[in-house]
């Protein structure tokens, strides 16, 4: 059985970092699946015309490291679409995280 690239990541981060790499990954698919999941309920509330989760929180679960499931969630829900103010602090956050992983994986210790 031939596995898929992207889950043999792991497999090749694993003996350069140690175990304690398997905490991290869990602990981002995990946020980025709590994230999707309340970008879908934002939507779901919307929808109904129900009370909304603030965006501050939509922002915060972006900050904790889901700012890819924010950016996948608005895409798939055309979710705050209009929203320019939160727009930009999604890309600033998900760059500025893409920025720290490089800085990290660039300069860590062997």
């Amino acid at each position: 059985m031939k596995i898929p690239r992207y889950f043999s990541l792991p497999i090749l981060i694993l003996p350069r970092y140690g175990c304690g790499m398997w905490i991290v990954i869990l602990y981002f698919w995990a946020i980025n699946a709590l994230t999707l999941l309340v970008f879908g309920w934002d939507k779901l509330r919307a929808i109904r015309r129900r009370r909304r989760v603030p965006e501050k929180w939509l922002l915060r679960l972006a900050l904790l490291g889901g700012s890819p499931a924010a950016l996948l969630g608005r895409w798939i829900f055309g979710h705050k679409t209009r929203k320019k103010r939160l727009t930009t602090l999604l890309y600033a956050i998900a760059a500025l995280q893409a920025g720290a992983i490089y800085l990290f994986l660039t300069y860590s210790s062997v």
